[in-house]
């Protein structure tokens, strides 16, 4: 397995919890990620699964979000995923197999308030992800969304100006969380792990919703 992170202090972290190897870079540089893709497959012979997780947030109304915030959300949060898709998908397509699951976001399938740019760029991983289903579908290649909500995770945090405290937190869940409760971040991996297994054999295209009912309203 190879863990592809900026922070190379929690790539390493883990990397060496799963017994697996690391590189640092950025996603949105389309060369990255076309040599980090090549590195798998001389590492370990061949590319199975890909999971795209990196992402940013800009907290702002479409308004107030600056050119440079508008710019650098859509390079990490859709060129990203485009980037080490099209480089995945040369060398799954070779195999005559693979599945890649792309993080995608509540947000990406009802609007947001507030975060605009953010609510675009999962609106486009989704429907990149539904339109490169349909192109892989018979090359044996299957390519899923998961779309979280609210996560205990850095992110729920950051681009606030006052970091949330946990009673903050209670009462975000309180207010907008139908089972009134954050999810983990192991409930999100838990659905990743079986969208890339033989288990969700007959799945691809398809947008699951990790939201303790937050998009069922």
């Amino acid at each position: 397995m190879l863990v592809v992170d900026r922070d190379e202090a929690r790539a390493k972290s883990i990397a060496e919890a799963i017994d697996g190897d690391f590189v640092v870079g950025d996603v949105s540089d389309a060369a990255f990620c076309e040599t980090t893709v090549a590195l798998a497959i001389e590492t370990h012979g061949k590319l199975d699964v890909l999971v795209n997780a990196a992402g940013v947030i800009v907290r702002s109304p479409a308004y107030a979000t600056s050119d440079a915030d508008w710019r650098r959300i859509f390079a990490v949060n859709v060129d990203g995923v485009f980037f080490m898709c099209r480089a995945a998908l040369s060398a799954m397509r070779t195999q005559g197999a693979g599945t890649i699951v792309n993080f995608g976001s509540i947000w990406g399938e009802v609007g947001s308030e507030g975060h605009a740019a953010y609510a675009a760029t999962k609106g486009a991983v989704h429907q990149l992800t539904r339109s490169m289903a349909l192109e892989h579908a018979r090359d044996g290649i299957r390519i899923n969304a998961v779309c979280p909500g609210e996560i205990r995770t850095p992110m729920l945090a950051s681009g606030r100006s006052t970091p949330p405290s946990e009673t903050d937190l209670i009462a975000l869940a309180d207010a907008t969380i139908p089972m009134g409760r954050l999810g983990e971040p192991e409930e999100v991996a838990r659905v990743v792990a079986f969208l890339v297994s033989e288990e969700a054999s007959y799945m691809t295209g398809a947008m699951i919703e990790v939201d303790a009912g937050y998009t069922a309203r």
